[in-house]
């Protein structure tokens, strides 16, 4: 059976796939509808489903598989489903949603290596012990939980395979410019992302806890360090340990992004780039890998909805 992405444009298909989002608006006529996102191991695409009942959208939920019946087609730039019908799997049928859930390609083991060789970065003894502890702590869910809901790394394993990357540009900053301080910028690095695990609700059909809708990630790890801090007998007023709060606080950059503070040292400076840098590669990759060559991409909404050519040549 193809999968969403391998279906071209203006084709009609019948596929089972993941019910990744399914928000209920209301139309100009006053009737609801559901916006949908679907997903499979492929990908994601949106669709509409018009004029739903109140027991489609009490049976339609996120999480569930179903069996789509669609045309392939384009929105405003962007691939979407035309949707003709729409059912429940059934017993007997793939209805297990763990099929249907998109995964990084690197090894968890291997990320796990270099997490673990990075953690030596870290000489500040304070700050070591609280990044161990956290990561101890929230370990099962760092390696498996994705990045964000839509945007960038969005796909089971994704916010530990972002870490990553941004490890491998920050070891190469380091390399460049001594003055950095390794512990800030890499214990900051390493817990930036963590309180995700506790924002979002999981890989499958990813949606935000109330905790994560309250408060957001950022204060949620801010928070973190402080209850480790009193855990293990560290300080929270030691310098060493606010300057972290400050890298993990600031890592947005600006105010109207999130962050509760701006960067006020080197370090959360560099940390907010290196996040935005791989967030927005990520981004570009990810519509590009489904994009043919001397063809612009889908439209990416996070940036300004702009698209992105393929180069049709070889590097």
């Amino acid at each position: 059976m193809s999968l969403l992405y391998e279906i071209n444009e203006g084709d009609e298909f019948g596929i089972y796939v993941l019910i990744k989002a399914a928000d209920v608006r209301t139309a100009r006529n006053g009737k609801p509808f559901i916006a949908f996102r679907f997903q499979d191991r492929s990908g994601s695409m949106d669709g509409m489903y018009w004029s739903a009942t109140e027991e489609e959208i009490n049976k339609f939920q996120v999480g569930k598989v179903v069996f789509l019946r669609a045309n392939r087609d384009t929105y405003q730039g962007s691939p979407q489903v035309k949707i003709k019908a729409l059912r429940l799997a059934e017993e007997g049928e793939p209805n297990d949603p763990t099929l249907y859930v998109e995964r990084i390609s690197m090894k968890i083991d291997d990320i796990k290596e270099q997490i673990n060789d990075a953690l030596f970065l870290i000489q500040e003894p304070n700050i070591n012990r609280i990044v161990r502890k956290i990561l101890s702590e929230h370990e099962d869910a760092f390696y498996s939980y994705p990045a964000a809901k839509r945007n960038h790394h969005a796909m089971a394993g994704g916010l530990s395979y972002h870490t990553v990357s941004m490890l491998k540009i920050a070891r190469a900053l380091l390399a460049i410019y001594p003055q950095i301080n390794s512990s800030l910028l890499i214990g900051g690095l390493i817990l930036h992302d963590i309180g995700k695990t506790i924002e979002l609700s999981g890989a499958i059909s990813t949606e935000y806890t109330f905790k994560g809708k309250m408060l957001g990630h950022i204060v949620i790890m801010s928070e973190m360090i402080e209850q480790v801090c009193q855990q293990i007998g560290i300080d929270p007023n030691k310098e060493a340990v606010v300057l972290l709060k400050h890298v993990v606080l600031a890592h947005h950059g600006k105010l109207e992004y999130g962050s509760p503070v701006q960067p006020r040292i080197l370090e959360a400076e560099i940390l907010h780039h290196i996040d935005n840098l791989d967030a927005t590669v990520n981004m570009i990759l990810s519509v590009l890998d489904k994009t043919q060559e001397g063809q612009e991409s889908a439209q990416i909404f996070p940036l300004d909805r702009r698209s992105f050519y393929k180069p049709n040549f070889r590097k």
